[in-house]
């Protein structure tokens, strides 16, 4: 109500605002009562919709509510049917090994069993292939000496030395003193010794020279270079060793290898007794072969290149040797 009675006065005041604007000549009036409240108006209108105003802070968590009453334990339910029996499952897998277990206790010894059957018989086995050929022995030692020479005749016996004096008779008839004995007779002439024998010999020692190196296959090689041939029983124009003592003999050959393969054969009488075999690689080689052997009068020992052209590389220079050597150990006659 106060309201209304407020309105009415501020419109009392602009009339009488403008009544004096419209005539200045007349005295104010005495104020008039107020007028009875008016009516309330209408509702104004709603007004637009504002924006989403920004979000508060967050409020302090709440206190823990109490426990609500327990409820009314249901009613039992029905029992359940035991039904059929299912199929057996797969094994699972294997699970992680357990950690392991104390020791146990030693147990007691068993009794000794009987001895068991034999095993069949193995089958004797293939026989192996032929090793490769050896070293060159160590040379043989030297033969026994020579018989010795007769033994001399004796020389004549020496003279006799003069008799010692007789000694002077002891007294009551007892022999005297023995006499001092004679002086010693001159020693008779020594007897000659006998002659010494000749020792029977045989030796050679023969090489390659530069001109005859590589020589043919199959033949006896034709060593040029002689080193010792004092008796002659090698023959440089054959390449062939006579022997022209019967008895036991040592032979051997050393050869240096150059360009190609090589195959060499120690022969006696045209037999084969030792074989040598070298492949060339780099460089030089060397190879060697040594034997003994018996042989009788009129027998021939010489080496040769065998397998043809292509095993043929014996080779000789300043600086490389190829040699052929041989001599008696003894006799057998």
């Amino acid at each position: 109500m106060r309201f209304w009675w407020v309105l009415l006065a501020i419109g009392a005041g602009m009339r009488n605002i403008n009544s004096q604007d419209m005539c200045r000549q007349g005295h104010s009036g005495i104020p008039g009562n107020p007028g009875h409240n008016g009516l309330p108006g209408r509702d104004g209108r709603d007004g637009a919709k504002g924006d989403k105003g920004d979000a508060g802070e967050a409020g302090l968590p709440g206190d823990p509510g109490k426990d609500g009453m327990d409820g009314v334990k249901g009613e039992r339910g029905a029992d359940g049917k035991v039904e059929t029996k299912g199929n057996k499952g797969e094994p699972g897998p294997q699970g992680p090994p357990g950690k392991h277990g104390p020791k146990g206790f030693v147990g007691p010894m068993g009794e000794q069993g009987f001895k068991g059957d034999l095993g069949p018989q193995g089958q004797k086995g293939s026989k192996g292939e032929v090793g490769p050929t050896g070293l060159e022995g160590l040379q043989g030692s030297p033969g026994p000496s020579g018989p010795t020479g007769l033994r001399g005749p004796v020389g004549p016996i020496g003279k006799p030395g003069p008799r010692g004096d007789a000694g002077p008779v002891g007294p009551q008839g007892e022999p005297g003193a023995r006499g001092m004995r004679g002086w010693k007779g001159d020693r008779g002439e020594k007897g000659r010794v006998g002659e010494t024998p000749v020792l029977p010999r045989s030796a050679f020692s023969v090489g390659l020279t530069v001109l005859s190196k590589f020589p043919p296959s199959d033949v006896p090689i034709q060593f040029d270079r002689v080193l010792y041939n004092g008796l002659n029983h090698y023959n440089v124009a054959t390449g062939k060793f006579t022997c022209h003592l019967a008895g036991v003999y040592y032979f051997t050959y050393h050869i240096t290898v150059f360009s190609r393969n090589v195959q060499v054969a120690l022969l006696r009488n045209g037999a084969k007794v030792l074989h040598t075999k070298d492949g060339y690689l780099s460089s030089e080689d060397q190879a060697s072969g040594g034997v003994v052997l018996e042989l009788k009068l009129g027998d021939e020992v010489w080496v040769q290149v065998t397998g043809g052209e292509r095993f043929n590389g014996l080779f000789a220079d300043e600086d490389d040797d190829t040699t052929f050597t041989g001599f008696l150990l003894f006799t057998t006659s």
